[in-house]
């Protein structure tokens, strides 16, 4: 008989919440991953507000103080699709800054509670001026009152950290063993930009592969993002569309993406639909027991059709950007029944104690 499972604790003490930021765990996909090739997640669910923007949230802060941007009490203030703003939120409860969101309103209604129950105010914008509308409000909202902008889509502190800590920690967690593709998506760019500086310069022969929604193909589509003097979108760009993969790809191309695109950071481009997302998180829920969102489900399902193809022992690491519980109210759970259903109630009324009525 095999023993009990057993845990040794960390081997310290933590002094903030924040000094739990990162070294997320790399777990392998045992039962729908093809036969012939492994496939690992990077879950960054394991984060302490369950996503990987507590890194660039934890950053932008602490580069800010110690640049002098950001002096003590100040309010800080971010345009967000919600994963930056629970992360702000969080490093901002821990330091003690106010802090604003400016989000659109087509986002879920649970990234709003959760930033609120946080301590943050939340400014709604109106879902038909996009990423860009929510973007504009944040920015005049600081000018008018001199609050610190966070500017995650153009701060180098974003993806500096992704370079420090999640590229360090892949090299680490596969070392002594291949890594032949690394998959992520796109939201600020952060990600892809700092963890290709570490493989590029470490790990060359890893096939670094991006991905985008199919109907809003920014980079698909090969038209440049026309841009104000100092980086910002001067515009929406003009090959996106409204898609369900809340986090990923703005209505512009990101300045800290834009890094890793003039440096050719990334080998393939995949698109990927939202119902390919839906249909791959839920799977990876119900078989593996991994709860992640769409954003997850949509890079994995990029992983899964490089797993079919892929050469016989390849080791393909995918990102997981976040939880699926902040995505309730999205077409992730439309299907998912609040009342019993029919199998459910017939199992209520399979034994004689207490059975339910309808």
């Amino acid at each position: 008989m095999s023993s009990i499972r057993t845990t040794q604790g960390h081997g310290k003490l933590f002094e903030s919440i924040l000094d739990t930021v990162g070294n997320t765990p790399v777990v392998r996909i045992n039962r729908i991953a093809p036969a012939g090739v492994t496939v690992y997640v990077k879950f960054e669910a394991f984060n302490p507000a369950g996503s990987v923007k507590d890194r660039l949230a934890l950053n932008i802060i602490e580069a800010a103080e110690r640049s002098g941007e950001l002096s003590p009490g100040q309010t800080v203030v971010e345009a967000t699709s919600g994963n930056t703003g629970i992360g702000l939120a969080m490093v901002c409860a821990a330091k003690g800054y106010p802090l604003v969101v400016t989000m659109a309103d087509s986002f879920s209604i649970e990234r709003r509670k959760l930033m609120r129950f946080l301590g943050a105010r939340v400014v709604l914008t109106p879902k038909a001026e996009k990423g860009l509308g929510m973007y504009r409000k944040a920015k005049e909202l600081a000018e008018a009152n001199g609050w610190f902008l966070a500017r995650q889509f153009e701060t180098t502190a974003n993806a500096d950290i992704h370079e420090a800590t999640t590229g360090r920690e892949i090299i680490a967690d596969f070392e002594g063993q291949s890594l032949d593709y690394f998959v992520t998506g796109y939201g600020t760019g952060g990600t892809l930009t700092g963890v290709s500086r570490v493989l590029r310069r470490e790990r060359p022969d890893t096939r670094i592969v991006l991905t985008e929604p199919a109907n809003a193909a920014l980079l698909g589509s090969g038209i440049e993002q026309a841009r104000s003097s100092d980086g910002e979108p001067a515009s929406s760009h003009p090959s996106f569309e409204p898609h369900p993969i809340q986090g990923w790809t703005p209505d512009f191309i990101p300045l800290v993406l834009q890094e890793a695109l003039d440096a050719k950071n990334y080998d393939e481009l995949i698109p990927v639909t939202g119902p390919e997302g839906i249909a791959w998180s839920k799977r990876l829920a119900s078989e593996e027991g991994i709860f992640t969102g769409i954003s997850g489900g949509s890079t994995f399902a990029v992983a899964m059709k490089i797993a079919e193809t892929a050469p016989a022992d390849s080791i393909i690491l995918c990102m997981l950007p976040d939880t699926g519980e902040r995505y309730l109210s999205t077409p992730l759970f439309e299907d998912i029944a609040e009342g019993m259903t029919d199998e459910e109630f017939a199992l209520s009324h399979s034994t004689p104690s207490y059975q339910s009525t309808r």
